[in-house]
């Protein structure tokens, strides 16, 4: 018996549900089920890829697409050559050089100080970092009278300076690894920039509370590394970083380490990545247990088709059709309740989209939950739920090839 015919059948079961029985009612409470769980599968994903979008947003003022730095040591010679070749490789747009370390940083006024990270970049650093639409003030630094940085909002409330004050300075402070005895020299002990905060940045907590942004040439005389860097960040057309990482690899051997934007922030994509395969997990679970539903109305289809399962026996049916025929009929109840989830979950996602009405309030860096559907989310859940309705339709398609000597005579 060909399968065309068991999917005719099993459509005829499913369209002839109208009596008042309760495989009915049954069917209908499993496709519901089932159309729900589909549904909050695709929703949480959705959600799940808009967090992650949003938050890949903000971490490109910080990790640009690809990141070279030196294995061993913190600092290695900017070759002019080298930035060259590297300029050249097909699917770069951009490169910058920068150098990077802890400092500490005073507000010269009042004396207030702390901890910060001070980045030198150069002229090419915000064609490499999307950043500049999240700075407040000047949006760029200067060797010039006064020298000049960007700070986060968070470094600049703390310390009390004032980007519109000309005369709030910014004293940075870098260890001198020249004096080898601080306490016969103290005044020695450390390397010192004056800077003015010509501008702000505000991205997030994580940011704002750690980054200076000051010019290269000024940050290399205060680390006393004058031809050195600490990085090479580039920027790469979208779908070609595997190719430049490689090219890279072949230019610039084991020496140095050569890093995408997922590899900078491993743990941190890892963990959103674990948390989003956790719920799917558990919605998976939610899914098993409401397949219980089909599996009772299953089972009490196949006690109301044994007529049907004689003819067919007689007809000369095997147990494998048999046993196809309902497992066919398990598969189409969970084909309607996933498609019906796709669209609640994708007019609900759509809805979210355009009109935002599930707020996160003001205190946070977005009014409303981020949401980003990807077809390879419904292809998930759609094998899933596939998966799950051949699992539970098994156990009643196997009664029914296990019915003893089916007759056709009147009960």
């Amino acid at each position: 018996m060909n399968r065309t015919l068991i999917v005719q059948l099993a459509w005829r079961y499913l369209r002839g549900m109208r009596r008042a029985n309760a495989v009915p009612l049954l069917s209908r409470i499993s496709m519901v089920a089932i159309a729900v769980s589909s549904a909050a599968m695709i929703i949480v994903f959705s959600v799940f890829n808009g967090l992650e979008g949003f938050v890949k947003d903000l971490y490109r003022g910080f990790y640009p697409d690809i990141r070279v730095t030196a294995v061993r040591g913190k600092f290695f010679i900017a070759d002019t050559s080298r930035l060259s070749a590297i300029r050249a490789i097909t699917g770069v747009r951009a490169v910058t050089s920068v150098i990077e370390d802890n400092v500490i940083v005073n507000n010269v006024t009042n004396g207030e100080q702390k901890i910060a990270w001070l980045k030198g970049i150069d002229r090419n650093y915000f064609n490499v970092n999307d950043i500049k639409e999240n700075i407040v003030g000047e949006d760029s630094v200067s060797t010039g009278n006064p020298q000049t940085c960007i700070a986060g909002a968070h470094i600049l409330n703390e310390l009390g300076n004032d980007v519109n004050n000309i005369f709030s300075m910014l004293e940075i402070w870098y260890g001198n690894a020249e004096n080898t005895n601080f306490i016969a020299d103290p005044l020695s002990a450390y390397r010192r920039l004056q800077v003015h905060p010509a501008g702000f940045f505000r991205i997030s907590d994580e940011f704002d509370d750690k980054y200076i942004l000051a010019p290269l040439s000024l940050v290399q005389t205060l680390f006393n590394e004058e031809r050195h860097i600490s990085s090479l960040e580039l920027s790469v057309e979208p779908g070609r970083e595997d190719e430049v990482r490689k090219a890279l690899s072949g230019m610039l051997g084991t020496s140095y380490k050569i890093e995408n934007r997922y590899q900078q922030n491993q743990t941190m994509f890892m963990v959103m990545q674990s948390e989003k395969w956790a719920i799917y997990a558990i919605l998976v679970m939610v899914l098993l247990v409401a397949s219980f539903n089909m599996v009772g109305a299953l089972s009490v289809l196949v006690l109301e088709k044994q007529k049907d399962i004689a003819i067919l026996r007689v007809m000369g049916a095997g147990r494998d059709t048999v046993r196809a025929l309902f497992i066919a009929e398990g598969v189409l109840w969970s084909l309607i309740g996933c498609l019906a989830g796709f669209v609640v979950g994708a007019g609900f996602c759509l809805a979210q989209m355009k009109y935002g009405f599930i707020s996160l309030g003001s205190s946070f860096l977005m009014d409303a939950y981020p949401v980003e559907m990807h077809l390879l989310d419904f292809v998930l859940v759609f094998i899933t739920v596939v998966m799950v309705g051949i699992l539970a339709a098994w156990y009643p398609a196997s009664r029914a090839v296990r019915t003893d000597a089916p007759t056709l005579r009147a009960s």
